[in-house]
Parts: C-alpha cells; sequence; structure tokens
C-alpha cells in the first residue's frame, strides 16, 4: 500500500475494527465520514426540497436522483393500464 491510511482501512477487512460508533443509535462504521454522513440523518437536516413535489432530503445527491423520476422519459410502459 502506498499510503498508510489506505493501509489501515483494509485491515479492517481482515479484523472487523468498525471503530466509528454513532452515539445515537449504535450503529458502527469503518470510516469516520460514513459516520458523520450518518449521523446527519439523526438530525433531521432536510435543507433540499423537490420543487415538484416538496419532498425533503438530507443530501443533495439525493434530491437530485429524485428529480429524475419527474423529468426522464420513462422507457417501460405497462400494456395493461398505460402507466410508465
Amino acid at each position: 500500500f502506498s499510503w498508510r491510511n489506505c493501509l489501515t482501512r483494509h485491515r479492517r477487512i481482515h479484523t472487523g475494527g468498525i471503530p466509528f460508533k454513532c452515539q445515537d443509535c449504535g450503529k458502527s462504521f469503518s470510516e469516520s465520514w460514513s459516520l458523520l454522513h450518518h449521523q446527519r440523518s439523526h438530525r433531521e437536516e432536510r435543507l433540499f426540497v423537490c420543487n415538484n413535489c416538496g419532498k425533503c432530503f438530507t443530501w443533495l445527491s439525493n434530491l437530485i436522483s429524485h428529480q429524475r423520476l419527474h423529468v426522464e422519459d420513462s422507457p417501460y410502459l405497462c400494456l395493461h393500464c398505460g402507466l410508465s
């Protein structure tokens, strides 16, 4: 491994080490950034709102994925009811 942190992260695969634990729910993570990402869900920070339906999201990436539902063509059509 070229970097020490890469080796440290890799070793956790073998040892099962998950040193970062959420104080709210007890869920554990192997990376500190994963814990921080998770903790945001407990604070209920819904900063990103869909302009089409009003649904709120904690992360911009989730909003962007959701918005595709409103604008993308749906190529698969149900021949029984017409829903796509």
